[in-house]
């Protein structure tokens, strides 16, 4: 297979060619679901794959990358090409997508670099993993007899910043690793995103919702003459944290949008499935106030996240025949689903009593961001024997990433949350009391100036505006939790519970907990994601592959409290908010 950009038109074999096209992240779904994605996606009547690579996921060690399972970018590609699809990939080195630290690892932090831009430390990072994903990519190109017809250098950097310097480096360093096939670039369609965005040599494509005359206009007043293809065509939103309700769009509008774009170029649809943010690997936005993403990335697509077919993959499926004129394959069934009812918890960890397991102790003359320690994901503990009596005492921060609760003792006092308009605790204590601050990384920032704010306590902490020394710290990555010593009860707060049950027949499900306030859950080891009863959110996707014919076991973590009675109920319908 031959791939070509001339003038406006894409050439396949030497033929202009409409890509027709849906994004689908590797990452975010298990292997197991991928050949039922992609025949969903053919039957639609698209003939490419869009899919990012994610950076932090690829090498979560420095120095250390990891291909295999839900890694595995080749096998996904390649299995693409079994359906007879093209194949359109992103590699970053940033991608956003609603993910953690918009796909870069967490331990860049850990040492001072400025991202995205000519930064020496940086490049020497990017370069090294630029390095090896093409490794994994450059066989798979239509040059070398695969399908990857398009790589993007970069994404939206016309949203964030105007190093052409940095934007010519990645583009040849592209073109020196082989990547021979057409690179492109996607930003918003104002003149202000395009010109900070594109790259010459670099085909620049858009991204948006509806309107895409009006987008189009601007491209052309930018760059005249170019390829029309929108690389996100919008088809939903994603969901935060306290968000009042799922974001949902009409599959009227959809069509509409679908309709104008198809007629006047080629099309990626973002979402084709969304999936899900497993483990701690939601993003957030951080504008006039810290927003995380829910473990949920439904996204409204035309696929829902478990893989079920919707009424707009249906409709866009109608409007997609229009202008192929070839009558798609039968849609494949939906995966089935199983509801395994009500689960009870018989044991329970107290985390005060297993933090010597779950942890190593590093002793610190003042408390430090959590990457300063090593750890890049989960929470992480601040405790410090206090050396005189308190009354009427405050406790304050400069900065918190992103949500910790203050004990004194096993005495829950009280919670700062980095939305706070004061990052402060009133307290009272006794000289050899222990005072302990726990907190949580709720998701790095995935978009915009914010992206480089820290985890755990940043900046000074302070008792009545003064600094308190000697503490020790414990870095909790909740990935050992088959350390745990369990009991029958405990009376602390911040708790694990753990519950053994039978199945006979693996399926995919949905967990809801009930009686649970906020936390996380592993189930045989897989962290499913977190849970936060203040929605919208209420059940957590579980993947078939999960679960395991005959005995499994269920742990949840919960840092704010759980009921009397509390309980896990296995369903077959997913809840994510009217």
């Amino acid at each position: 297979m031959t791939f070509e950009v001339l003038g406006r038109e894409f050439l396949k074999d030497g033929k202009p060619i409409k890509l027709i096209s849906g994004s689908v992240h590797y990452f975010r779904n298990t292997p197991d679901t991928w050949d039922d994605i992609l025949d969903k996606l053919v039957s639609l009547g698209c003939n490419c794959v869009e899919t990012y690579c994610a950076w932090n996921m690829h090498e979560k060690v420095k120095g250390e990358f990891d291909f295999s399972g839900a890694l595995d970018v080749a096998s996904f590609l390649k299995k693409a090409q079994s359906h007879g699809l093209m194949a359109i990939v992103r590699p970053g080195p940033y991608i956003c997508a609603e993910w953690e630290f918009g796909g870069l690892p967490w331990w860049i932090q850990a040492e001072e670099i400025n991202i995205r831009c000519m930064d020496d430390k940086y490049i020497e990072y990017f370069d090294r993993y630029l390095d090896k994903i093409f490794d994994e990519i450059r066989p798979l190109l239509c040059t070398n007899g695969g399908n990857v017809i398009m790589v993007a250098c970069e994404n939206e950097y016309g949203y964030y910043g105007d190093d052409i310097e940095y934007r010519n480096y990645l583009r040849d360093g592209y073109i020196k690793r082989g990547i021979d096939v057409p690179l492109f670039t996607s930003d918003g369609s104002a003149k202000k995103f395009l010109s900070d965005g594109i790259i010459d040599g670099c085909i620049p494509t858009l991204n948006f919702g509806s309107r895409a005359k009006e987008h189009y206009d601007n491209l052309e007043q930018v760059r005249p003459g170019s390829p029309r293809m929108v690389m996100e065509m919008w088809n939903g939103w994603f969901d935060e944290w306290g968000d009042s309700f799922h974001h949902t769009t009409s599959v009227e509008n959809y069509v509409e949008s679908v309709d104008e774009a198809l007629s006047m170029g080629s099309m990626n649809m973002y979402m084709f499935i969304g999936g899900t943010n497993f483990g701690f690997m939601n993003g957030a936005n951080h504008g006039d106030k810290y927003c995380p993403h829910v473990t949920s990335y439904d996204y409204d697509a035309l696929l829902t996240e478990s893989g079920d077919v919707t009424e707009k993959y249906m409709a866009i499926r109608e409007v997609i025949k229009k202008y192929t004129g070839i009558e798609p394959k039968p849609v494949p069934a939906n995966r089935p689903k199983k509801a395994y009812g009500r689960v009870d918890f018989s044991l329970c960890a107290s985390l005060f009593d297993n933090i010597d397991v779950l942890s190593k102790p590093i002793e610190s003359k003042v408390p430090e961001n959590m990457e300063k320690y090593g750890i890049g994901y989960g929470y992480i503990a601040y405790t410090t024997v206090l050396n005189r009596d308190y009354e009427d005492a405050v406790l304050s921060f400069d900065g918190i990433g992103d949500r910790a609760h203050v004990y004194i003792g096993r005495d829950f006092i009280g919670c700062v949350y980095v939305n706070d308009e004061k990052l402060e605790v009133p307290f009272c204590a006794k000289k050899g009391d222990v005072l302990t601050i726990l907190c949580e990384n709720m998701g790095r920032c995935n978009f915009g100036t914010k992206m480089m704010r820290k985890k755990g306590i940043d900046g000074r902490c302070m008792i009545d505006n003064k600094i308190h020394f000697d503490w020790t710290v414990y870095p909790l990555g909740m990935d050992n939790l088959e350390k745990l010593v369990y009991g029958d009860k405990t009376e602390d707060k911040a708790r694990f519970v753990k519950a053994e049950f039978t199945i006979d027949e693996p399926c995919d499900t949905f967990l809801k907990l009930e009686g649970f306030t906020k936390g996380f859950a592993v189930l045989n080891g897989f962290n499913l994601g977190r849970h936060w009863c203040i929605g919208p959110q209420k059940t957590l996707f579980v993947p078939k592959s999960v679960l395991r014919e005959g005995k499994n076991e269920l742990v949840v973590f919960d840092s704010d409290g759980v009921d009397e009675g509390a309980y896990a109920l296995f369903t077959d319908v997913p809840e994510l908010g009217k």
